[in-house]
């Protein structure tokens, strides 16, 4: 099944992403944390990608190396051959966690990693560079298991979408503000796209129900994230490991189908006792 199927089959479980793959013991964005996540159960693994000054794509949150691999540099300002010798600290990195002998990846390495095991999340931290990814995507036969995350917010982004994205039959993730101030002019973007899947921005969950009845009947899957520091109105995992109910379980009642989160192992276990 591809990524698109996946995403609109109404038959399916929540999904599980795991953010920067599972890097409680591995670095993140690494390929031993993308391969946890897998060995995890889970089905969407998320990676940053930035571009070397050669041209080549590497898997890198930050705008420098300084906190993964001790580095005062751009990955912009290095070639492929010296990223593809550094090492990378442990789990999130900074002067705190040792040293690893895992190296930072390419994409390529982390396409031929998850060919047919896992759905993967692409954030692309320079939009310009998504026309190379897709390149990359579709010359290695995985623009069928990914998708592409970006902005809807004016008619400039949603011709950039039509022009960039569609023509090439790969998923996009538009996200969009909902219940508050030019929400609907955001909201009409959305349903002019009608992308099978938006990542939701709320500040009550109410408003998350209220779109779900209009996306639904669209093909339009909706996603949250969880993650401490970018989560809205209190749904941080911090709390969903307190009280997995009030927060995971609320979202996926309020319509949720996807959430991305730096607890996939819990969440799993959270989604097994809803359906046992």
């Amino acid at each position: 099944m591809n990524y698109t199927d996946y995403v609109r089959d109404p038959d399916r479980d929540c999904a599980i992403a795991a953010h920067r793959g599972i890097w409680r013991d591995a670095p993140e964005n690494s390929l031993l944390a993308v391969e946890a996540a897998i060995q995890a159960g889970a089905d969407i693994v998320e990676i940053d990608v930035r571009r070397s000054a050669d041209g080549g794509l590497f898997l890198l949150h930050d705008e420098t190396l300084q906190r993964m691999a001790g580095i005062d540099e751009a990955p912009e300002t290095l070639t492929s051959a010296q990223l593809a010798v550094t090492m990378l600290r442990n789990r999130d990195g900074g002067e705190g966690n040792d040293m690893t002998g895992e190296r930072l990846p390419s994409l390529r390495q982390v396409f031929e990693l998850t060919r047919d095991r896992i759905f993967l999340h692409l954030d692309i931290k320079d939009r310009t560079v998504i026309p190379d990814v897709i390149a990359c995507a579709r010359d290695m036969g995985v623009a069928a298991q990914v998708d592409f995350w970006g902005n809807l917010r004016t008619a400039e982004d949603l011709a950039w979408v039509r022009e960039t994205v569609s023509p090439h039959g790969v998923l996009f993730m538009a996200k969009s503000r909902i219940g508050a101030r030019h929400a609907e002019a955001e909201l009409d973007l959305l349903f002019r796209l009608a992308p099978a899947v938006c990542e939701v921005c709320f500040d009550r969950i109410e408003d998350i129900a209220a779109l779900h009845a209009r996306a639904r009947p669209a093909g339009m899957a909706l996603w949250a994230n969880t993650l401490d520091s970018v989560a809205f109105a209190g749904f941080t995992d911090t709390a969903a490991m307190q009280d997995p109910g009030a927060i995971w379980g609320r979202l996926i009642e309020a319509g949720i189908s996807l959430i991305q989160t730096d607890e996939p192992v819990a969440l799993k276990s959270y989604l097994a006792s809803r359906r046992g």
